[in-house]
């Protein structure tokens, strides 16, 4: 091999952060211009999706629930980067990123009724502007690149936002996206959110790859590395490129480095066989909301009692939706049926019959 042939390589990439572990400021001209009760209702519903992730994990073990993949640990990438986005910007999630179309304005009835495989779970009220979560993996990239080339097509002031784990960029769809969206220059934003494991493996077996970040030069998009537990650091890159992709300048990728704390899903995942108690304990240190609390506390902005209250709020907010899905109609098949077309063919329309029958 000849010394002169040097491969291309990809510029250092550097995470960008805006608080450390003990909730100090270390990158100044990074802080947000967030008013007070905008900080404070970060926290709030960060504190909220914990709680909400706390009985959601209690309620599927009781049988009450069914399909959910935990949050806990990954709170400051949710809800930092929903919180950069407009009301008519438009999310495409994958089935772990609830909270972020629920703070959208999904109602929170309908994400129970969702995991509990209802129909009205996946009716989306005619002003939130979301996607139900996205089963196959890296499937809502492509679909992202799609709406954004709508919304550009259109002339459209909005952003196509979606999200993905660490393991759906080794899909094709992954690709694809990102290079559609690139080529297009569509304002699309995609979201990585690198909990170091594609259910057991471990991210440095998924990729050669120094970053996730990086994959981003080869659709020729920019490409920025985050601290996922940082939610100031979130919400200022999150807010930069969502504006930037809004007035036309293009899409662009984040790679939040996040982790969870439970299993992958509740559906049998035991992370204890893959990654040790010690590995755990580091990243709790760094836990989001320790780290947030401590930021607003020194700033007179939060308290035992307000985080208390809010606990409490939350609980109440919970079984109040609870309750509203317990006691939604039970769906049946034939409308599940008359849900698949507008016009049924002739061999759906036999079967409703036949259902419909068998119910006499």
């Amino acid at each position: 091999m000849s010394k002169q042939l040097k491969p291309i390589r990809a510029e250092k990439v550097e995470t960008i952060k805006v608080l450390d572990a003990e909730g100090k400021v270390v990158s100044p001209d990074l802080e947000p211009k967030l008013s007070d009760a905008e900080l404070r209702e970060l926290m709030r519903r960060m504190v909220f999706t914990r709680v909400w992730d706390q009985r959601a994990i209690s309620l599927n073990r009781q049988g009450r629930l069914g399909f959910y993949a935990p949050v806990a640990g990954q709170e400051a990438t949710m809800i930092g980067s929903q919180f950069a986005l407009k009301k008519e910007d438009f999310i495409l999630p994958s089935y772990r990123d609830i909270p972020q179309i629920v703070w959208h304005g999904l109602p929170l009835y309908q994400a129970f009724l969702y995991s509990r495989g209802h129909q009205h779970g996946g009716q989306i009220p005619e002003d939130v502007n979301v996607l139900m979560p996205q089963i196959i993996i890296g499937a809502q990239i492509i679909q992202t690149a799609g709406v954004a080339l709508g919304f550009k097509k259109k002339g459209e002031k909005r952003v196509a936002v979606t999200y993905i784990g660490d393991g759906g960029t080794s899909q094709g769809d992954f690709y694809e996206g990102i290079n559609f969206a690139g080529a297009y220059h569509v304002p699309a934003v995609f979201v990585i959110q690198n909990n170091q494991y594609a259910i057991s493996v471990p991210v440095e077996l998924q990729t050669a790859a120094e970053t996730l970040a990086q994959k981003a030069v080869a659709a020729g998009i920019p490409g920025y590395q985050v601290d996922g537990m940082d939610v100031l650091a979130v919400y200022t890159v999150m807010k930069e490129v969502v504006e930037k992709a809004r007035n036309g300048e293009g899409p662009a990728l984040i790679e939040s480095l996040t982790y969870r704390y439970g299993p992958h899903t509740m559906a049998g995942d035991d992370p204890t066989r893959y990654r040790s108690n010690e590995e755990l304990n580091e990243w709790e240190k760094n836990d989001p909301l320790i780290r947030f609390r401590k930021y607003l506390e020194a700033k007179g902005l939060w308290s035992e009692e307000d985080e208390n209250k809010v606990i409490e709020e939350a609980k109440e907010e919970i079984n109040k939706a609870l309750k509203q899905a317990d006691e939604t109609e039970k769906m049946t098949i034939p409308q599940l049926i008359d849900s698949m077309f507008e016009t049924l063919p002739a061999h759906l329309e036999e079967q409703k019959a036949e259902y419909e029958k068998a119910g006499e």
